[in-house]
Protein backbone atom coordinates (compact mmCIF):
# COMPACT_ATOMS: atom_id res chain seq x y z
CA UNK A 1 0.00 0.00 0.00
CA UNK A 2 0.94 3.45 -0.91
CA UNK A 3 0.14 4.90 3.00
CA UNK A 4 2.65 2.73 4.66
CA UNK A 5 5.09 3.43 2.20
CA UNK A 6 3.98 7.51 2.60
CA UNK A 7 5.59 6.93 6.30
CA UNK A 8 9.16 5.05 4.88
CA UNK A 9 9.67 7.56 2.46
CA UNK A 10 8.82 10.97 3.79
CA UNK A 11 10.12 9.48 7.83
CA UNK A 12 3.69 24.79 -2.11
CA UNK A 13 2.07 24.65 -4.77
CA UNK A 14 -1.22 25.72 -6.90
CA UNK A 15 -1.98 25.24 -10.53
CA UNK A 16 -2.16 28.51 -11.62
CA UNK A 17 -4.97 29.25 -14.25
CA UNK A 18 -3.61 30.26 -17.29
CA UNK A 19 -4.60 33.98 -18.63
CA UNK A 20 -6.31 34.38 -22.36
CA UNK A 21 -5.91 37.41 -23.95
CA UNK A 22 -8.51 38.49 -26.47
CA UNK A 23 -6.90 39.61 -29.71
CA UNK A 24 -9.72 42.62 -30.77
CA UNK A 25 -8.35 45.24 -30.75
CA UNK A 26 -5.83 43.11 -33.36
CA UNK A 27 -9.11 43.31 -35.34
CA UNK A 28 -10.37 46.96 -35.07
CA UNK A 29 -6.93 47.60 -36.07
CA UNK A 30 -7.14 45.90 -39.44
CA UNK A 31 -10.73 46.51 -40.09
CA UNK A 32 -9.00 50.52 -39.75
CA UNK A 33 -6.64 49.33 -42.32
CA UNK A 34 -8.59 47.96 -44.31
CA UNK A 35 -11.15 50.81 -44.44
CA UNK A 36 -8.28 53.30 -45.28
CA UNK A 37 -8.32 53.38 -48.80
CA UNK A 38 -12.03 54.41 -48.91
CA UNK A 39 -11.21 57.83 -47.53
CA UNK A 40 -8.09 58.48 -49.53
CA UNK A 41 -9.97 58.00 -52.91
CA UNK A 42 -12.80 60.13 -51.97
CA UNK A 43 -10.36 62.87 -50.51
CA UNK A 44 -8.68 62.90 -53.82
CA UNK A 45 -11.53 64.42 -55.97
CA UNK A 46 -9.34 65.32 -58.96
CA UNK A 47 -8.78 61.62 -60.20
CA UNK A 48 -12.51 60.45 -60.43
CA UNK A 49 -11.30 57.00 -62.49
CA UNK A 50 -10.23 55.48 -59.32
CA UNK A 51 -13.11 54.70 -56.96
CA UNK A 52 -14.49 52.73 -60.24
CA UNK A 53 -11.17 51.17 -60.72
CA UNK A 54 -11.25 47.20 -59.32
CA UNK A 55 -7.83 47.11 -56.95
CA UNK A 56 -9.69 49.93 -54.40
CA UNK A 57 -13.53 48.82 -54.27
CA UNK A 58 -11.47 45.37 -54.01
CA UNK A 59 -9.41 45.75 -50.98
CA UNK A 60 -12.83 47.73 -49.93
CA UNK A 61 -15.80 45.40 -50.36
CA UNK A 62 -14.36 42.81 -48.34
CA UNK A 63 -13.24 44.54 -45.64
CA UNK A 64 -16.81 45.90 -44.31
CA UNK A 65 -18.11 42.30 -44.92
CA UNK A 66 -15.22 40.35 -42.63
CA UNK A 67 -15.33 42.77 -39.49
CA UNK A 68 -19.39 42.17 -39.37
CA UNK A 69 -19.23 38.87 -39.40
CA UNK A 70 -15.93 37.90 -38.07
CA UNK A 71 -15.96 40.05 -35.18
CA UNK A 72 -19.17 38.64 -33.22
CA UNK A 73 -17.75 35.31 -33.51
CA UNK A 74 -14.87 35.07 -31.72
CA UNK A 75 -16.56 37.46 -28.98
CA UNK A 76 -19.05 34.88 -28.55
CA UNK A 77 -16.70 32.32 -28.19
CA UNK A 78 -14.72 33.85 -25.76
CA UNK A 79 -16.42 33.85 -23.21
CA UNK A 80 -16.93 30.26 -22.67
CA UNK A 81 -13.14 30.15 -22.57
CA UNK A 82 -12.83 32.67 -19.67
CA UNK A 83 -15.55 30.86 -17.55
CA UNK A 84 -13.98 27.40 -17.66
CA UNK A 85 -10.55 29.24 -17.04
CA UNK A 86 -12.27 30.55 -13.59
CA UNK A 87 -12.57 26.95 -12.47
CA UNK A 88 -9.20 26.69 -10.84
CA UNK A 89 -7.61 23.13 -9.75
CA UNK A 90 -7.78 21.74 -5.97
CA UNK A 91 -4.59 22.64 -4.12
CA UNK A 92 -2.31 20.60 -4.07
CA UNK A 93 0.77 21.25 -1.29
CA UNK A 94 -0.41 24.31 -0.58
CA UNK A 95 1.39 25.79 2.43
CA UNK A 96 -0.92 26.11 5.77
CA UNK A 97 -0.82 25.95 9.47
CA UNK A 98 -3.25 24.06 11.26
CA UNK A 99 -5.06 25.66 13.98
CA UNK A 100 -6.32 23.27 16.94
CA UNK A 101 -10.02 22.06 17.31
CA UNK A 102 -11.59 20.68 20.70
CA UNK A 103 -12.32 17.29 19.79
CA UNK A 104 -14.32 14.02 20.84
CA UNK A 105 -11.80 11.35 19.82
CA UNK A 106 -11.75 7.45 19.75
CA UNK A 107 -8.64 5.06 18.99
CA UNK A 108 -9.04 2.44 16.83
CA UNK A 109 -6.92 0.11 14.50
CA UNK A 110 -8.03 -1.53 11.40
CA UNK A 111 -6.12 -3.44 8.38
CA UNK A 112 -6.36 -2.08 4.90
CA UNK A 113 -8.46 -4.26 3.63
CA UNK A 114 -11.63 -3.40 6.08
CA UNK A 115 -9.98 0.75 6.37
CA UNK A 116 -13.00 2.56 5.46
CA UNK A 117 -15.54 0.49 6.85
CA UNK A 118 -13.96 0.70 10.04
CA UNK A 119 -13.23 4.08 9.86
CA UNK A 120 -16.73 4.67 9.06
CA UNK A 121 -17.90 2.35 12.65
CA UNK A 122 -15.79 4.98 14.31
CA UNK A 123 -17.26 7.86 13.01
CA UNK A 124 -20.83 6.65 13.21
CA UNK A 125 -19.89 5.46 17.28
CA UNK A 126 -18.75 9.81 17.96
CA UNK A 127 -21.57 10.81 16.19
CA UNK A 128 -24.68 8.59 17.79
CA UNK A 129 -23.02 10.05 21.27
CA UNK A 130 -23.20 12.88 20.42
CA UNK A 131 -26.88 12.90 19.40
CA UNK A 132 -27.21 11.71 22.61
CA UNK A 133 -25.70 14.45 24.14
CA UNK A 134 -27.54 16.80 22.49
CA UNK A 135 -24.26 18.47 21.42
CA UNK A 136 -23.80 19.40 17.98
CA UNK A 137 -20.43 19.19 15.72
CA UNK A 138 -18.62 22.24 15.12
CA UNK A 139 -16.52 21.17 12.32
CA UNK A 140 -15.92 18.45 9.73
CA UNK A 141 -14.84 14.69 10.68
CA UNK A 142 -11.13 13.85 10.91
CA UNK A 143 -8.95 10.58 10.80
CA UNK A 144 -5.50 11.00 12.34
CA UNK A 145 -2.96 8.23 10.92
CA UNK A 146 -0.85 7.64 14.18
CA UNK A 147 0.92 4.79 12.96
CA UNK A 148 1.00 2.18 9.86
CA UNK A 149 2.85 -1.15 8.30
CA UNK A 150 1.83 -3.07 5.74
CA UNK A 151 -1.13 -5.13 7.41
CA UNK A 152 -2.81 -2.13 8.61
CA UNK A 153 -2.78 1.10 10.65
CA UNK A 154 -3.80 2.96 13.97
CA UNK A 155 -5.60 6.12 13.99
CA UNK A 156 -7.74 8.75 16.04
CA UNK A 157 -11.04 9.40 14.79
CA UNK A 158 -12.36 13.17 15.79
CA UNK A 159 -14.91 15.62 15.66
CA UNK A 160 -14.62 18.44 16.50
CA UNK A 161 -16.76 20.28 19.27
CA UNK A 162 -17.33 23.46 21.50
CA UNK A 163 -19.08 21.93 23.98
CA UNK A 164 -18.04 19.48 26.13
CA UNK A 165 -19.86 16.38 25.86
CA UNK A 166 -20.76 14.29 29.89
CA UNK A 167 -20.32 11.01 30.61
CA UNK A 168 -17.94 10.32 28.27
CA UNK A 169 -17.53 6.08 27.82
CA UNK A 170 -13.92 5.05 28.58
CA UNK A 171 -13.24 4.92 24.65
CA UNK A 172 -13.90 8.58 24.23
CA UNK A 173 -11.94 11.12 25.03
CA UNK A 174 -11.39 15.03 24.61
CA UNK A 175 -8.66 16.76 23.22
CA UNK A 176 -6.82 18.98 20.30
CA UNK A 177 -6.77 17.71 16.79
CA UNK A 178 -2.64 18.38 15.05
CA UNK A 179 -1.49 21.84 14.97
CA UNK A 180 1.22 23.47 13.00
CA UNK A 181 2.66 23.85 9.50
CA UNK A 182 1.27 21.40 7.02
CA UNK A 183 0.70 21.11 3.63
CA UNK A 184 -2.72 20.47 1.98
CA UNK A 185 -3.78 18.28 -0.75
CA UNK A 186 -7.05 17.33 -1.88
CA UNK A 187 -8.57 14.14 -3.03
CA UNK A 188 -12.21 13.59 -5.09
CA UNK A 189 -13.63 10.25 -4.87
CA UNK A 190 -13.74 6.70 -3.45
CA UNK A 191 -11.54 6.21 -0.41
CA UNK A 192 -10.31 2.68 -2.32
CA UNK A 193 -8.72 5.27 -5.03
CA UNK A 194 -6.60 7.29 -2.17
CA UNK A 195 -3.19 5.22 -2.87
CA UNK A 196 -2.76 7.36 -6.37
CA UNK A 197 -3.35 10.48 -4.14
CA UNK A 198 -0.77 9.30 -1.41
CA UNK A 199 1.69 8.22 -4.34
CA UNK A 200 1.46 11.60 -6.35
CA UNK A 201 1.80 13.59 -2.25
CA UNK A 202 4.72 11.55 -1.65
CA UNK A 203 6.29 12.43 -4.87
CA UNK A 204 5.80 15.84 -4.31
CA UNK A 205 7.57 15.89 -1.36
CA UNK A 206 10.57 14.36 -2.75
CA UNK A 207 10.60 16.72 -5.73
CA UNK A 208 10.05 19.34 -3.15
CA UNK A 209 12.86 17.77 -0.90
CA UNK A 210 10.42 18.40 2.33
CA UNK A 211 10.98 16.50 5.15
CA UNK A 212 6.88 15.43 6.92
CA UNK A 213 6.11 13.96 10.24
CA UNK A 214 5.16 10.28 10.68
CA UNK A 215 1.22 11.09 10.73
CA UNK A 216 -1.07 12.22 8.06
CA UNK A 217 -4.44 13.49 8.27
CA UNK A 218 -7.66 13.48 6.14
CA UNK A 219 -10.31 15.62 7.03
CA UNK A 220 -13.78 14.59 5.07
CA UNK A 221 -15.56 17.59 3.75
CA UNK A 222 -18.37 15.83 2.34
CA UNK A 223 -20.11 13.52 5.03
CA UNK A 224 -19.06 10.43 4.75
CA UNK A 225 -21.85 8.73 6.31
CA UNK A 226 -24.15 10.36 4.01
CA UNK A 227 -22.20 10.57 0.92
CA UNK A 228 -22.07 8.02 -1.72
CA UNK A 229 -18.18 6.70 -1.58
CA UNK A 230 -17.00 7.61 -5.65
CA UNK A 231 -18.61 11.46 -4.43
CA UNK A 232 -16.13 11.52 -1.40
CA UNK A 233 -13.85 15.02 -0.89
CA UNK A 234 -11.21 14.59 1.23
CA UNK A 235 -8.90 17.47 2.34
CA UNK A 236 -5.10 15.69 3.06
CA UNK A 237 -2.92 17.29 5.69
CA UNK A 238 0.87 16.72 5.68
CA UNK A 239 2.67 18.04 8.64
CA UNK A 240 5.91 19.49 8.39
CA UNK A 241 9.05 18.77 10.15
CA UNK A 242 10.15 22.41 11.73
CA UNK A 243 13.67 23.18 9.85
CA UNK A 244 16.40 23.40 11.81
Amino acid sequence: MNRPSLFRLILTALIPAAAISLGLSGVLFSCALAQSPSPSPATSASPSPEPPASPPPANVSPAPSSPSPTAPPPAAENPPADSGAIKTADPFGEELTLEPKKVLTVKGSASWDSAFDTLMDSFKTLSTFLNKQGVKPAGNPMIVYTSTDDSGFSYLAEIPVEQEPKNLPKDMSIGKSPEGKALKFVHRGSYDNMDNTYEAITNHLDDKKLEAKDTFIEEYITDPLTTNEDKLIINVYVPLKSAP
